[in-house]
């Protein structure tokens, strides 16, 4: 087993041990106090924030990833290249609108809660989602495409076993961007009443309370890593498969 593997399984054993028992890494945080402050938060389940917090980022890549490919889909069809630079507008709005702002828009029509965050979330990922696809689709090799079509598949068999195939890796670069920015950027949610694990940073904030925002902050931070290598690690397979099958 590699150096890396073992750092990445030490790093889920301690993320993993932290969430079940916080009160147990204490004397780790309590240097960071100040004035006789907890060294753990306390004030909600740290194991259901985080549950929460990966359910909701879930949720959003996932629409974002159907959103997106779907788009890449179309605009990659003879039948729907006119609606790229709609699709990219679509997908850029995400990016031209930060998602503080999209929480400001949303809330006054979807109340408190998750679902604000649920459409920042979801309209921040469009973008690396739709480009990675839309580059996938259109930089296949065209005698592969070729071959398929004089194999006699219809459009429909081309794009579900060579094109999609063959586009995955990338499809899947595109996915772990959107990831790893949602982590990050999901602890906004808990400005307005998203349970996420920015409660913990931003309890330590407003109590003027180190430990806290670094407890937080590092949960958040070990997620992203992880959720990182995993889908690296999945890229990599892909990326073997469609080399043997584009042989």
């Amino acid at each position: 087993m590699t150096g890396g593997r073992l750092i990445r399984l030490a790093l889920v054993g301690l993320l993993l041990a932290f969430l079940a028992r916080p009160t147990a890494f204490a004397p780790v945080f309590a240097p960071f106090t100040r004035n006789d402050a907890p060294a753990i938060y306390t004030q909600g389940d740290l194991l259901s924030l985080a549950l929460n917090h990966v359910a909701l980022v879930a949720a959003a890549v996932s629409a974002a990833s159907l959103v997106a490919v779907g788009f890449a889909i179309l605009v990659t069809r003879p039948s729907g290249t006119d609606f790229l630079p709609l699709s990219r507008a679509i997908a850029n709005i995400g990016q031209t609108f930060p998602p503080i702002a999209v929480l400001a828009l949303t809330v006054p029509a979807l109340g408190f809660g998750p679902a604000p965050t649920f459409v920042a979330l979801l309209l921040y990922g469009l973008l690396p989602i739709f480009e990675n696809t839309l580059t996938g689709l259109s930089g296949l090799d065209p005698a592969v495409e070729e071959a398929a079509r004089g194999s006699g598949m219809t459009g429909r068999q081309r794009l579900l076993r060579v094109e999609l195939p063959l586009a995955l890796p990338l499809i899947l670069a595109g996915i772990r961007i959107a990831t790893v920015i949602s982590i990050s950027t999901a602890t906004i949610g808990s400005t307005v009443a998203a349970r996420t694990l920015g409660e913990v940073i931003i309890a330590g904030l407003l109590s003027n309370n180190p430990a806290f925002i670094l407890q937080g902050g590092l949960v958040v931070g070990a997620m992203a890593v992880l959720a990182h290598d995993a889908f690296s690690w999945a890229e990599r397979r892909a990326a073997r498969r469609a080399g043997h099958a584009a042989r």
